[in-house]
């Protein structure tokens, strides 16, 4: 991170997949070849993604395949997942993309000095780097700073992580007050309300704006070109 002039107000947590960026299937396909490389079995059925941290879709994956979640197996499939990734880089930068807005809002917020941006995702740590790398968006997140889905299972409980984190990284204490939440799910809107964080959903992913206002979203955005407006309208 570069040196600030002053001290950052705001602390923006970003969802990535659907949010930043989308994998357009590939993700599904790395989950399928690295399944059977950390359990010896094919992967049969796949625990729902939208919204939910790694551990909990490893937990239910392993489960819904007759295995016992085990910390070892967990382990196992997780860095099974990890490699892949690091081996997918390739595929994911051919197939996959950065959606509309999202690196343009992501360098002009990093250049705003009152803003503090880091990443609250259900993906593991690694993967989250590598998909950030991959699509030339790492350079706009302290990721040191975020929260990750092996961090904690429950995703609500990754906003406290960050702040934490973030506090320490900027030196300074972001409230409830002072952070914002973005993702595009109902299950983001959830844990950021949950946690008494400011919520603004975008509605890039499959939930509609409906969906992501009845799930009570501080407010929802067509895409991240709005996004930035909003954002710059609360200052």
């Amino acid at each position: 991170m570069t040196a600030r002039e002053q001290s950052p107000r705001t602390l923006l947590l970003w969802d990535i997949d659907h949010t930043l960026i989308e994998t357009r299937g590939v993700g599904r396909a790395i989950y399928d070849r690295a399944f059977p490389a950390a359990t010896g079995r094919p992967l049969t059925n796949l625990a729902t993604i939208a919204g939910r941290t790694e551990l909990e879709i490893m937990r239910e994956s392993l489960r819904c395949n007759n295995i016992e979640p085990t910390a070892a197996m967990i382990e196992r499939l997780a860095t099974a997942l990890v490699q892949g990734y690091e081996d997918a880089r390739d595929e994911l930068a051919t197939t996959g993309r950065t959606l509309p807005g999202a690196k343009d809002t992501l360098a002009t917020l990093a250049a705003n000095p009152a803003v503090f941006q880091t990443a609250l995702t259900g993906n593991l740590r690694e993967v989250a780097r590598i998909k950030l790398e991959v699509f030339g968006l790492v350079q706009f997140l302290d990721l040191e700073a975020g929260a990750y889905g092996d961090d904690h299972h429950e995703r609500a409980e990754l906003v406290a992580i960050a702040q934490e984190r973030a506090s320490k990284r900027a030196g300074v204490a972001f409230t409830n007050d002072a952070t914002v939440l973005i993702g595009d799910t109902p299950n983001d809107v959830a844990a950021g309300l949950t946690a008494g964080v400011r919520v603004i959903a975008v509605a890039t992913g499959k939930s509609t704006s409906e969906e992501l206002q009845s799930a009570g979203a501080t407010a929802v955005v067509h895409d991240a070109y709005a996004l930035a407006q909003v954002l710059s309208a609360r200052g």
